[in-house]
């Protein structure tokens, strides 16, 4: 899907989303005549921009699930490369103390993909694509493994889900904070021209969110790369962040999809392409060569 489709349903969504708040704020503040709507509000849309990002975060693991097909290995029924995979898997959350074993599955996809989701560290998911397992070695393929498991072991899923429902929060109340600004100083104003002046700072005010939300998902993915680096083993994730540049260069942008942070737009965000440098502030992960190059710094 092209980056202005990705963006056309990105706010298509948040129009449905805000319009249908803003009603429900608008009709319970007219309603019951509360007062010191101030306070309303801020308690109405920290519910929302809360309440969603947490439902998102309590479901991720089963949206991811149908969402990407992943079928989950049995691993008392394994064998063969998907047995190595679980075997993978475990030791690296073994290395990384996880309360619990993360489920490990397989969905169909050509490119080489990985992911991890999940509401907590003891209720985990790490999955690859078909692409993957046919395309790297054992020791690239571990080296992607431990970069999923640091994402668990970090707990990233919950810290950008909090980034999510702060950043949807802040950005429902300056909207309405600047929408009411602008209201003030019109002729007419009518509640419902405020209202449609909110829809729209909403959405532009949701873009710069996400540039936010994008930039601190950069930082976590440097921070995983170097943890992973720790439970495997530096050269093995050299080797993995090269084996993805290698792909890249000859074919579609191989990228270790964004780890599921309880919130289902990740799996559609623009991925990264180390080429493409007007990309990067809608991306969740950075140019591998920045990636790989940081790594031989920290470990020179």
């Amino acid at each position: 899907m092209s980056f202005f489709r990705r963006m056309f349903f990105f706010l298509l969504i948040n129009i449905l989303v805000v319009t249908t708040a803003s009603i429900l704020a608008l009709f319970i503040t007219t309603a019951f005549g509360i007062k010191g709507e101030w306070g309303f509000y801020i308690v109405f849309y920290s519910i929302i921009g809360f309440g969603g990002a947490f439902i998102s975060l309590a479901l991720s693991r089963y949206l991811a699930k149908k969402m990407m097909g992943v079928r989950v290995i049995d691993p008392q029924k394994a064998s063969g490369q998907e047995l190595d995979l679980v075997n993978m898997v475990y030791q690296m959350a073994t290395q990384a103390r996880l309360p619990n074993k993360p489920e490990v599955g397989i969905y169909e996809s050509p490119q080489p993909n990985a992911f991890a989701t999940g509401p907590s560290k003891k209720k985990s998911l790490v999955a690859v694509s078909r692409g993957l397992l046919q395309s790297m070695s054992k020791d690239e393929l571990e080296g992607v493994i431990a970069h999923e498991v640091a994402h668990i072991s970090n707990g990233d899923m919950v810290t950008m889900t909090l980034l999510q429902g702060m950043i949807n929060t802040m950005v429902l109340l300056a909207a309405r904070a600047v929408a009411k600004l602008i209201a003030s100083r019109m002729r007419d104003r009518s509640i419902w021209v405020e209202h449609l002046i909110f829809i729209g700072l909403q959405i532009a005010f949701s873009i710069l969110g996400s540039i936010a939300l994008c930039y601190f998902s950069r930082k976590r993915e440097y921070r995983a790369d170097k943890d992973g680096a720790r439970f495997s083993s530096v050269p093995n994730m050299i080797s993995a962040l090269k084996a993805l540049q290698r792909m890249t260069s000859v074919g579609p942008t191989a990228q270790m999809a964004f780890a599921g942070r309880g919130n289902t737009e990740s799996y559609n965000y623009l991925q990264i392409s180390g080429k493409d440098k007007r990309a990067n502030w809608f991306s969740t992960h950075p140019p591998l060569e920045n990636r790989i190059a940081r790594l031989e710094r920290l470990y020179s």
